[in-house]
């Protein structure tokens, strides 16, 4: 392996050599120290200065960066010479286990060709925070660990280095813990847990702690683990009773097995230490101990023997309690059981009367029903107590001893409530007290107290226009909470006449279930909506009834076809129109204008040529149905043009009506009409002298155009204020046959700025090129006669013209 190495090493040496004789120089290394995790595209250094190279020559001698045994992080700017950061450069990442971390770099020229090499020294930042390798350390301590000993914990790693490492760390405040910091061979920082204070797990069986690492760095970085401290038991509590006398009161005659006691003796200690058994002590009668059986598990004392008031009244005992711990530790407690008299007879309820059933509407205070109750016992065994449900619209009112009236106390509402299950319950005051109940059921018979209700106290019901006579509307159902008639419900329309007609001709309704049906069928263009009331009645005595509107809308379908009243013709006939064939580019030839009865979508038209002789001659607006001219006619145009115009509307499905229009040219000093002309682009015959007045007509252009780029600037040029001056973007157009207007509308988004050319026509500015969807627009430099204002969010809706 070393002779390997050593033939290796030679011949690169050898290559090396020769690649150095190769070169008219070599520079010593360059070197650069940057900080990790740079931005890309930051700057490192001028390459070129720092070579001695010249920056308008290095893309000519083809300057490049060759990065040894590392990715490309950096690279050279060929145009300014400057050394600057391609990928972000993470240390650790690069130099994982260095505390030093290089990048080499050879620059390479050519003409003549030089190699200089380069050496960049990335610098640590504190850019990691301190982990620990184990987020959560877990520790077993006996609670009869001495104070001062030690336990050692997980350390934390931080991959950055110096003193962006580990310096120290910080426990969480705790009584009983505290932490003393080590320093290893290898600089690395770990931390032990001492035990400053004794532990006593029965006060607190586990600590809960935090260890932060922090590092050295500018601002510091911190890292958390958590400790968790189990404190292992001893014995060293002894058992304990709730009370160290307890007195207890039983019956006589309890059924063999009845418990009279649990005893419950506690152990603050775990496992084994804290499970006892129960036991009498040798001061407890053997009487006693025949009459009650003890657990000797549980602590429960049962009825063992018969327990009779005459014969014995009065029993003492003493039970200890024994953990299993080494040594084991008891405790112990007094029981005195006194055997008292027993209530053995129930008390008896008796209804006298009832009424059942009543109506709903039954009067306050109305006397229900009529009960007594009695006992057989004598004492506070025999006193009797009688309740019903406290939910209930009713009370108990005592008449004479131990009778007892039920009467209403709140008004009733079979709606809410169709009968009640009245309970009367009667309990004994002995001890134990017994009790006895008896339920019976209240009926409620209905009353018409309940007006039909509709869901709804307004409808609107939609229907399409050409409907079918009969054809059903809705359905309006009205809900009645009563009870057989008092429920059966009559809907009927109110009678009123719209347009004197009764609206019982128009309409029907089922009076049994509601269902609105349509008699006739109707004509949006004719009538388009209806309002009346119909009204629900019950059948109860007497009467209730509610009413609700219902809003009719005719809705609009697309019957009517699009009728076009010009060009005017007669039925069947073609439109021939004459005109000059010297008409200039853009001149209107013709407008075809077109109605729909329909309304909104339906009546909305939109134009288009379906035949036309030259597709390059003429232009129809899709909107307005104006025919204009795209150029100026040559002598290859023929004389007769035929133009089939389609007007479509936007119904589904669209229905359209067409228009043909025959053109003849004719030789005639008559101009055609024309709103809007512009320079005419093409003649028929080219000469000498349109061609000096076009040289002239461009000279006086330019020197205008100068001006105007001149003043611009100047404005321009002008101080800030402290308000927003509105955008220099301004056009001059020259005016023809109307009044052109200076106009520029601009997006106010960053990536539109569009320059419109636009004109007054009778006060009404016209956009001649539609702007971008959703923009906003500000409006400059307009003629007063617009009555646009200079900043304007509307100007899309306000200019004619203008299509989205």
């Amino acid at each position: 392996m070393e002779t390997k190495c050593h033939v290796k090493c030679w011949t690169r040496y050898v290559l090396i050599c020769i690649l150095f004789a190769s070169m008219k120089s070599v520079d010593a290394v360059t070197h650069y120290s940057i900080p990790e995790e740079m931005e890309e595209g930051s700057v490192v250094a001028n390459l070129a200065s720092d070579l001695g190279l010249d920056v308008k020559m290095l893309s000519k001698r083809m300057i490049r960066l060759e990065v040894v045994a590392n990715k490309k992080y950096l690279d050279v700017n060929k145009e300014t010479g400057d050394l600057y950061i391609v990928e972000r450069i993470d240390r650790e990442y690069l130099c994982t286990t260095k505390t030093s971390c290089f990048l080499k770099l050879e620059a390479i020229v050519e003409n003549p060709k030089r190699i200089f090499f380069i050496e960049v020294e990335i610098m640590d930042i504190n850019d990691n925070t301190p982990h620990f390798r184990r987020d959560a350390n877990e520790l077993d301590i006996s609670e009869a660990t001495q104070a001062g000993e030690r336990f050692s914990v997980n350390n934390a790693v931080d991959p950055d280095v110096g003193v962006n490492s580990v310096k120290t760390y910080h426990l969480s405040t705790s009584e009983h813990f505290d932490i003393e910091i080590q320093t290893g061979r290898d600089g690395s920082k770990f931390a032990d847990l001492i035990l400053k204070k004794a532990l006593d797990r029965e006060k607190q069986a586990v600590h809960n702690l935090i260890l932060t690492a922090v590092d050295g760095g500018t601002p510091s970085r911190t890292g958390t683990a958590s400790i968790t401290v189990r404190v292992l038991d001893t014995n060293d509590n002894a058992p304990q009773f709730d009370n160290e006398h307890y007195r207890i009161k039983i019956i006589e005659n309890s059924p063999i097995g009845s418990l009279v006691l649990h005893l419950n003796a506690t152990d603050l200690d775990d496992g084994s230490n804290a499970e006892m058994a129960y036991m009498y002590s040798l001061y407890t009668s053997e009487m006693t101990q025949n009459t009650f059986n003890l657990n000797p598990h549980t602590g429960e004392i049962t009825v063992k023997g018969v327990l009779n008031y005459e014969d014995f009244k009065l029993y003492d005992m003493e039970v200890i309690a024994t953990d299993k711990g080494t040594p084991a530790l008891s405790g112990q407690c007094k029981v005195t059981v006194s055997v008292e008299d027993m209530n053995d007879n129930h008390p008896e309820i008796s209804i006298k009367s009832f009424q059942s059933p009543v109506k709903e509407n039954i009067e306050v205070d109305s006397v229900i029903a009529v009960v007594s109750v009695s006992d057989k016992d004598s004492g506070d065994n025999g006193v009797v107590d009688i309740s019903i449900p406290e939910n209930m619209p009713f009370k108990l009112r005592e008449s004479t001893d131990n009778y007892f009236e039920l009467v209403l106390s709140e008004p009733l509402d079979r709606e809410k409530v169709p009968e009640y299950d009245i309970t009367f319950t009667v309990i004994d005051r002995g001890s134990p007290p017994l009790s006895d109940n008896e339920t019976m059921t209240l009926e409620l018979l209905d009353v018409n107290d309940n007006v039909p209700k509709f869901p709804q106290s307004f409808y609107t019901i939609r229907v399409m226009e050409n409907n079918a006579p009969g054809a059903l509307l809705d359905s309006l159902t009205a809900y009645d909470p009563d009870l057989h008639e008092n429920q059966y419900l009559v809907y009927f329309i109110i009678e009123r006449e719209i347009a004197n007609t009764s609206i019982s001709m128009l309409f029907s309704i089922n009076p049994e279930n509601g269902k609105l049906y349509a008699l006739k069928t109707f004509d949006y263009e004719i009538e388009n909506e209806f309002l009346f009331h119909i009204e629900a009645r019950d059948s109860g005595v007497p009467p209730l009834s509610s009413n609700v509107t219902v809003h009719i809308i005719i809705v609009d379908q697309n019957d009517n076809t699009p009728v076009i009243v010009s060009p005017w013709r007669a039925h069947g006939s073609v439109v021939e129109e004459k005109i000059p064939r010297s008409t200039d580019k853009g001149s209107l030839v013709s407008k075809v204008i077109a109605i729909d009865g329909d309304s909104v979508l339906n009546s909305r038209i939109t134009y288009q040529f379906l035949q036309v002789t030259d597709a390059t001659l003429f232009s129809l607006d899709q909107y307005n149905g104006e025919i204009r001219t795209m150029r100026m006619f040559s002598y290859r145009d023929p004389r007769l043009q035929r133009l089939v115009v389609v007007a479509k509307d936007n119904g589904e499905p669209a229905l359209s009506a067409t228009v043909t229009i025959k053109l003849s040219t004719v030789e005639t000093a008559v101009k055609a009409y024309s709103d809007m002309t512009e320079v005419p682009l093409e003649y028929d015959i080219f000469s000498d002298l349109n061609l000096y007045l076009v040289i002239g007509l461009g000279s006086v252009s330019f020197l205008l155009l100068i001006t105007i780029l001149v003043t611009i600037v100047l404005k321009c040029q002008k101080p800030k204020s402290s308000k927003a001056a509105p955008p220099c973007r301004n056009s001059v157009i020259s005016e023809r046959n109307s009044t052109i207007a200076d106009s520029t509308l601009v997006s106010n988004d960053a990536y539109w700025y569009s320059l419109f050319l636009a004109e007054t026509r009778k006060g009404k500015l016209v956009v001649r090129q539609p702007a971008p969807k959703g923009s906003r627009y500000i409006v400059s430099s307009l003629p007063r006669s617009t009555g646009l204002t200079e900043t304007s969010d509307s100007a899309p809706s306000t200019l004619q013209g203008y299509r989205r």
